[in-house]
């Protein structure tokens, strides 16, 4: 399967916890003021690969603990990335989904078949636009305060938003 990337970083410690493999998504509509990646705005821009060489990369680092979505908005592509989530998943590998939408605008959109298996493939969904005026370094691996970390398992589960106060993996969630 094909999907547009701006980027992958093989092993990072900044977008997550642990040891993690960053994909970064093509596209991206909400131009975040002083967006941290700007070049992944452009739907047209970056390059196109297949989700079968990504896993393959993955596979080939023991101490990856956990995959990332970054962007550009992976929900841009939701079909792609909950393809690539669930492939993920069988390697025994936790995904963090990264989102300028929040997760109330994603779920009015859970007719949508691919945002919904997007989300039911996220452990850890990082939601909301990036706020220069609530930028903050004091928090952990987010740039804006009014950006939360929401167990998207459970949300979908007990139909109401469960929010974290740190990256915290259920198994089984």
């Amino acid at each position: 399967m094909k999907i547009r990337l701006s980027g992958v970083i093989k092993q990072s410690v900044v977008d997550g916890p642990g040891i993690r493999f960053v994909i970064f998504s093509q596209g991206c509509f909400h131009n975040c003021k002083n967006c941290h990646n700007p070049q992944t705005h452009d739907i047209n821009g970056g390059y196109i690969t297949d989700t079968d060489n990504i896993i393959n990369e993955i596979k080939k680092n023991p101490l990856i603990s956990g995959v990332t979505f970054s962007g550009g908005e992976p929900f841009l592509q939701a079909y792609e990335f909950s393809y690539l989530a669930r492939e993920i998943h069988k390697l025994g590998l936790n995904i963090i989904t990264y989102t300028g939408y929040t997760i109330e605008e994603l779920l009015c959109l859970k007719d949508k078949k691919d945002i919904y298996n997007l989300l039911c493939e996220t452990d850890l969904l990082v939601d909301g636009k990036f706020d220069e005026e609530k930028k903050s370094l004091m928090i952990k691996f987010r740039g804006s305060t009014n950006q939360r970390i929401i167990n998207s398992r459970r949300t979908l589960s007990e139909n109401k938003v469960v929010e974290l106060d740190d990256f915290i993996f259920e198994e089984n969630a």
